[in-house]
């Protein structure tokens, strides 16, 4: 769960959630975080080492939540990629329980600098938990491309893989990268995998995601999204005035089918 404030531990509570872990995008600073946290919240909490907060402070990325300068889009020195296995380790020392990943909103890191962070995950025996780096089905940067990117980091370091939301990176592809997780698993991998049931996603309008085709790569226009401070539907021009002032945005995008067959598949959890 990305909410980790105590208005969504409220909400979480009455809904019966006794554990709210943040797990994807997970933290930069745990032993800060659990400090905050401690005697404080209505339910049990917890974090991974995140890769995108410790990139971030490494590259000095303005963005709050998501990057959305060079953490995003450039690719790490070897200096600065040391800085990053490094906090991703001093975050499993001080107690997190796992690594967490968001590759589509780190597009500029390189397949070596995952692989690296899969191999310090391997070290403490902790799984690496993926928002993918690709989505849907069209190349390059499919789901299906982005699914075999982290199935091979998994089976060369040995750390356990976790896909987040398959549905909402799988798109029309869903079918295929349940069957390679499938397929993964025959093999003896220790890869899993979830979803959530729904057709919309949300996340920040100002990150990677929205870069420069986007449209065409997840075959939507602007008036899929909807802002979520107003429930406004975006056009050409609101979409350029909110990229550039930064927000939430709800995304309509996952088609039915992809729901439907992540839900009714056995190798997913419901997130």
């Amino acid at each position: 769960s990305h909410g980790q404030d105590s208005e969504n531990y409220e909400v979480q509570a009455r809904d019966g959630v006794t554990t709210a872990l943040e797990l994807e995008v997970g933290v930069g600073d745990v032993d800060e975080w659990y400090d905050d946290r401690e005697g404080n919240t209505l339910t049990n909490f917890g974090a991974s080492a995140g890769h995108i907060p410790v990139r971030m402070q490494v590259m000095n990325d303005p963005g709050a939540f998501l990057p959305v300068a060079d953490a995003a889009h450039r690719e790490a020195s070897e200096s600065e990629l040391e800085e990053i296995k490094a906090g991703v380790e001093r975050g499993l020392q001080r107690g997190a329980l796992a690594v967490g990943f968001g590759l589509d909103y780190t597009r500029g890191c390189s397949r070596w600098e995952v692989l690296e962070i899969f191999r310090i995950a391997a070290k403490y025996e902790a799984s690496c938990h993926v928002h993918l780096r690709g989505k849907g089905h069209k190349e390059p940067m499919s789901s299906i491309e982005a699914t075999g990117e982290v199935i091979a980091a998994s089976a060369i370091s040995g750390a356990p893989l976790h896909i987040v939301h398959i549905q909402s990176t799988g798109m029309h592809a869903t079918r295929q990268t349940l069957q390679m997780v499938a397929e993964a698993q025959e093999r003896g991998l220790d890869v899993t995998t979830e979803c959530y049931p729904y057709t919309a996603g949300m996340t920040a309008i100002d990150s990677a995601l929205f870069d420069e085709g986007w449209q065409d790569k997840y075959g939507i226009d602007y008036d899929k999204l909807q802002w979520v401070d107003t429930g406004e539907r975006l056009n050409a021009s609101t979409f350029a005035q909110y990229r550039e002032t930064g927000g939430m945005v709800i995304v309509h995008s996952t088609p039915e089918d992809a729901v439907n067959a992540a839900v009714l598949s056995p190798l997913t959890a419901i997130a």
